[in-house]
């Protein structure tokens, strides 16, 4: 079983604002929108070498939608930064009228995302902006994993032509992909080989997926890690390669059931290959206020609930 390391916990919204950061340096055509949370986005650096791309819209999530949206036009590349809660939910119409319509470039980046924003509460902590932003005809959907996918995500995003929902979190976490690692959008990672069940993980859940996999091996049982990053489009062949293999499917994420990463594979797997499938997600219920280590232990998204899930799901093969 190959052993990843931890490089020393780094928050993922760091990540973005390195690579933003670069792409400032490397890219004259990006330019930078943020309502009033320049500094928990970790927008400083590209604000600060490039005053003139960057835009401070205050709180007006909505009027920043249209004007990243205009920007476009002009030939450039916005990257919007605000809270997950306020980059969805809040401005759902802008972002279906102004931007996926008409397939402009706009890049959505939005920190603070599920239950690790932690004590802000429920009304904060959103966990239905992927499947929110999944259904957007022609939205790509990206969910890295660490402090170094999130870097090479947010620069390889720029290259991309078409609008991209980019999701990451506040809290310090495992960091333990490569630095210089190339990202490729819609293509899954193995990130570890197994024969008995595949576990399919994006965002914060990867690390702990790989934590289960370790706990698993020492039951005899073993696991396959796929590192699902990009949420849209799938990578179905990934997928369908893995559970032939194996038989059985735990999905992990830190999101609802309902419109999460889980549900594309249920999909996925249900118009080719069926195979039995546990999910790790949130069921049907809002947060609440507490640390991030304790609202993922109350709603069911620790390693031990990944273990469980793998478990039950072999047992459920013919």
């Amino acid at each position: 079983m190959k052993k990843y390391i931890d490089q020393g916990a780094k928050d993922t919204r760091s990540g973005f604002g390195a690579g933003l950061s670069e792409l400032g340096k490397s890219n004259p055509n990006v330019v930078a929108l943020c309502a009033d949370l320049t500094g928990s986005l970790k927008m400083n650096a590209f604000a600060d070498a490039h005053p003139e791309r960057f835009y401070q819209v205050g709180i007006a999530e909505a009027n920043m939608m249209g004007i990243a949206a205009g920007l476009t036009i002009g030939g450039k590349i916005p990257f919007t930064g605000t809270f997950a809660n306020f980059s969805t939910g809040r401005v759902y119409d802008q972002i279906r009228q102004s931007i996926a319509y008409s397939g402009k470039n706009v890049k959505i980046c939005a920190s603070h995302a599920g239950l690790t924003l932690g004590e802000d509460g429920a009304t904060h902590q959103i966990l239905e902006d992927i499947g929110l932003m999944k259904m957007l005809p022609g939205m790509t959907v990206i969910n890295p994993c660490d402090f170094n996918q999130t870097k090479a995500a947010t620069i390889a995003i720029a290259e991309h032509n078409g609008p991209v929902y980019l999701r990451f979190g506040r809290p310090k976490v495992a960091n333990f992909t490569a630095p210089d690692q190339k990202f490729e959008i819609g293509k899954a990672l193995s990130l570890q080989e197994g024969s008995d069940v595949t576990i399919a993980a994006t965002g914060h859940l990867v690390w702990k997926a790989l934590e289960a996999a370790e706990i698993l091996a020492e039951k005899g049982i073993s696991a396959e890690v796929l590192n699902f990053h990009t949420i849209k489009p799938l990578d179905e062949e990934a997928l369908l390669r893995s559970t032939v293999k194996t038989g059985c499917l735990v999905s992990a994420e830190e999101h609802q059931m309902a419109g999460g990463l889980g549900e594309s594979l249920a999909g996925a797997l249900m118009r080719t290959t069926p195979c039995p499938q546990e999910f790790v997600a949130v069921n049907d219920s809002f947060g609440e206020s507490g640390t991030p280590d304790q609202l993922m232990e109350k709603y069911g998204l620790s390693t031990a609930n990944i273990v469980r899930a793998a478990e039950k799901a072999i047992s459920r093969k013919a």
